[in-house]
């Protein structure tokens, strides 16, 4: 007589940060971590790519394990990749199939049949194209994204982990830095200009526009990439408002571009992913203001200083993006492969949103844009509708814990996996 049929051993998991990180992204391994720990018997260790998907290629894997409580607790309030993040995308199947295959050979070395990939549009690219050659390979692994970029522009989900906190950081450094050159507007800055993030969606930008509320109030002018930029109708408004308001605040994203698709910035490089470096659109801006108007000014970059302020980070965002990471898992371990957890929302006054999923394939290399109607008519600022979206996406505060007066943030140890297979180079 057969016995009790025996079931499987638990799969190991990996996880894996991607591109540029954010104030919470941590808090979303966090989610992974405390899910993953809930299903000891459907996923064995939890492993992580040390810089993202070049340590996945390299075989060089962190065991999670061996952190402390009191790291894995403190990734919620830590910014950055803790775990390390690249800039590399995989190339398509029909050009470079052995990046994949290595992949799937690292998989079943370690025993891995669950892959978490934290990322945009190009990450959830690659988690969908692993999951298919996995199969063709004998070898299934479930692949989940778990939905982060500062751009806010992925489809299909109500907003971006990594957004809210950067809207919140840029919506108060406009209003800060606003009320610094009203007060010395008379005698010295006229014009001061706010560079942020955001190549072809103005979701950053547009979120600097919930600094003020009322026509005279900052900023007087945003700069959208999906709006043609006109020089002569931007200078027209620089001047007007200097005359009206005395000074004039502008936010500018770095994808502004002109009618025939050229970025007002366009370094001529390209960067890691085959984009357009962009090299500056702050100074570019206000050195035009300065040659056509000869207004004195002042213009600053946000840079990496909007993307890991996790000191004002918006707790709706922290709270999002831990719960795409658990919701990663319990996706996972349901069997739904090749799928990204969503935001949707059910209502914005009072906001209140669930979890939902997309498949991977109707998310990758698809980029949000800001809706039309969420810019005004002239081009230069944001709708109520927009207002109205955004708003509780910055709301609510959760401020990290406090050590000597400084932000106590965490580092892991990053205890290596012991390879198994031959070197492998990226």
């Amino acid at each position: 007589m057969l016995g009790p049929m025996k079931k499987p051993a638990p799969k190991n998991a990996l996880y894996a940060q991607s591109g540029g990180v954010t104030a919470v992204i941590n808090a979303s391994a966090a989610g992974v971590i405390d899910a993953v720990a809930r299903h000891p018997r459907r996923i064995g260790k939890l492993y992580a790519g040390r810089h993202g998907i070049v340590g996945a290629l390299e075989e060089d894997l962190i065991d999670v394990s061996k952190e402390s409580r009191e790291t894995l607790r403190g990734l919620r309030h830590t910014p950055a990749g803790a775990f390390g993040s690249a800039r590399f995308k995989l190339k398509g199947l029909d050009q470079n199939r052995a990046e994949y295959e290595r992949l799937i050979e690292v998989f079943k070395a370690h025993d891995i049949g669950f892959f978490f990939y934290n990322g945009g549009n190009d990450s959830m690219d690659t988690a969908h194209k692993l999951s298919q050659i996995g199969e063709s390979m004998g070898y299934p692994v479930v692949c989940v994204g778990i939905p982060k970029t500062v751009d806010n522009d992925l489809p299909f989900t109500d907003c971006c982990p990594g957004f809210g906190s950067v809207a919140k950081y840029v919506a108060t450094s406009v209003r800060e830095a606003a009320l610094d050159v009203a007060s010395m507007a008379r005698t010295s800055t006229k014009v001061f200009v706010m560079e942020v993030m955001g190549r072809h969606a103005g979701w950053i930008a547009a979120a600097g526009g919930l600094a003020g509320r009322r026509r005279d109030e900052a900023p007087h002018i945003i700069l959208f990439p999906e709006i043609p930029f006109e020089r002569e109708a931007f200078l027209a408004r620089v001047r007007e408002t200097v005359e009206r308001c005395g000074y004039c605040v502008i936010v500018v994203s770095e994808g502004t571009a002109y009618a025939d698709g050229r970025f007002l910035a366009d370094a001529g490089t390209l960067d890691a992913f085959g984009h357009t470096q962009l090299g500056g659109v702050g100074p570019v801006v206000a050195n035009m203001i300065k040659d056509a108007l000869g207004y004195k000014y002042h213009w600053a970059v946000a840079d990496y200083l909007q993307r890991s302020a996790r000191h004002i980070a918006s707790k709706t965002d922290v709270e999002q993006a831990y719960a795409m990471g658990r919701a990663a898992v319990e996706l996972a371990v349901q069997g739904r492969n090749a799928v990204m957890p969503t935001i949707v929302r059910k209502s914005s006054r009072p906001y209140r949103w669930e979890v939902g999923a997309v498949e991977l394939a109707r998310v990758a290399n698809v980029e949000k844009k800001l809706p039309r109607n969420f810019i005004t008519p002239d081009g230069f600022g944001i709708t109520a509708r927009c207002r109205t979206y955004l708003e509780p996406l910055i709301a609510g505060e959760d401020p990290p814990p406090y050590r000597d007066g400084l932000p106590d943030y965490v580092r892991i140890k990053g205890a290596a996996v012991r390879r198994k297979l031959p070197a492998f180079k990226v």
